[in-house]
Protein backbone atom coordinates (compact mmCIF):
# COMPACT_ATOMS: atom_id res chain seq x y z
CA UNK A 1 0.00 0.00 0.00
CA UNK A 2 3.30 2.36 0.20
CA UNK A 3 2.67 5.05 -1.96
CA UNK A 4 -1.44 4.58 -2.46
CA UNK A 5 -3.56 7.40 -1.94
CA UNK A 6 -5.62 5.34 0.22
CA UNK A 7 -2.84 4.78 2.62
CA UNK A 8 -2.49 8.88 2.91
CA UNK A 9 -5.95 9.45 3.28
CA UNK A 10 -7.99 10.27 6.51
CA UNK A 11 -11.73 10.12 5.97
CA UNK A 12 -12.36 11.42 9.25
CA UNK A 13 -12.95 14.49 7.74
CA UNK A 14 -14.35 13.65 4.46
CA UNK A 15 -17.36 15.74 3.66
CA UNK A 16 -19.96 15.34 1.27
CA UNK A 17 -22.41 17.59 -0.75
CA UNK A 18 -25.95 17.56 0.31
CA UNK A 19 -27.59 18.07 -3.18
CA UNK A 20 -25.22 16.02 -5.55
CA UNK A 21 -23.03 13.24 -2.87
CA UNK A 22 -20.02 14.42 -4.15
CA UNK A 23 -17.58 13.82 -1.56
CA UNK A 24 -13.76 15.46 -1.12
CA UNK A 25 -11.44 15.01 1.94
CA UNK A 26 -10.47 17.97 4.02
CA UNK A 27 -8.37 18.77 6.33
CA UNK A 28 -9.27 18.65 10.13
CA UNK A 29 -9.48 23.22 10.38
CA UNK A 30 -11.23 22.72 6.94
CA UNK A 31 -13.81 20.27 8.50
CA UNK A 32 -14.82 22.67 11.31
CA UNK A 33 -14.95 25.28 9.13
CA UNK A 34 -17.21 23.22 6.56
CA UNK A 35 -19.64 21.64 9.55
CA UNK A 36 -19.57 25.59 10.83
CA UNK A 37 -21.35 26.98 7.98
CA UNK A 38 -24.07 24.02 8.23
CA UNK A 39 -24.57 25.09 12.15
CA UNK A 40 -24.73 28.77 11.73
CA UNK A 41 -26.70 28.57 8.59
CA UNK A 42 -29.38 26.31 10.37
CA UNK A 43 -29.07 28.99 13.96
CA UNK A 44 -29.60 31.81 11.30
CA UNK A 45 -32.55 30.19 9.74
CA UNK A 46 -34.21 30.05 12.78
CA UNK A 47 -33.47 33.32 14.27
CA UNK A 48 -34.80 34.74 10.67
CA UNK A 49 -38.15 33.28 11.43
CA UNK A 50 -38.50 35.58 14.45
CA UNK A 51 -36.39 38.82 12.87
CA UNK A 52 -37.22 38.34 8.94
CA UNK A 53 -35.25 37.10 6.19
CA UNK A 54 -31.42 37.83 6.11
CA UNK A 55 -32.20 39.26 10.16
CA UNK A 56 -29.51 37.28 11.27
CA UNK A 57 -26.11 38.17 12.67
CA UNK A 58 -25.24 34.73 12.30
CA UNK A 59 -25.28 34.90 8.39
CA UNK A 60 -22.00 37.12 8.81
CA UNK A 61 -20.75 33.63 10.27
CA UNK A 62 -22.15 31.78 7.11
CA UNK A 63 -20.51 33.92 4.90
CA UNK A 64 -17.06 34.16 6.49
CA UNK A 65 -16.59 30.73 6.07
CA UNK A 66 -17.74 30.46 2.66
CA UNK A 67 -15.77 33.29 1.97
CA UNK A 68 -12.32 31.11 3.23
CA UNK A 69 -12.97 28.36 1.44
CA UNK A 70 -13.65 30.27 -2.06
CA UNK A 71 -10.05 31.68 -1.32
CA UNK A 72 -8.40 29.17 0.43
CA UNK A 73 -9.50 25.91 -1.03
CA UNK A 74 -11.65 26.50 -4.10
CA UNK A 75 -12.03 23.09 -5.27
CA UNK A 76 -13.89 21.87 -2.07
CA UNK A 77 -16.04 25.38 -2.41
CA UNK A 78 -16.90 24.02 -6.10
CA UNK A 79 -17.39 20.13 -5.09
CA UNK A 80 -19.29 20.99 -1.54
CA UNK A 81 -20.39 24.38 -1.46
CA UNK A 82 -20.99 25.81 -4.93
Amino acid sequence: MKGHMKAETNHDYTRRNRFTGESIELTKDESVKHDEIFYYEALATLEDKELGYGGSKLWNKVRKNLDWFRKNNAKAYMVLLD
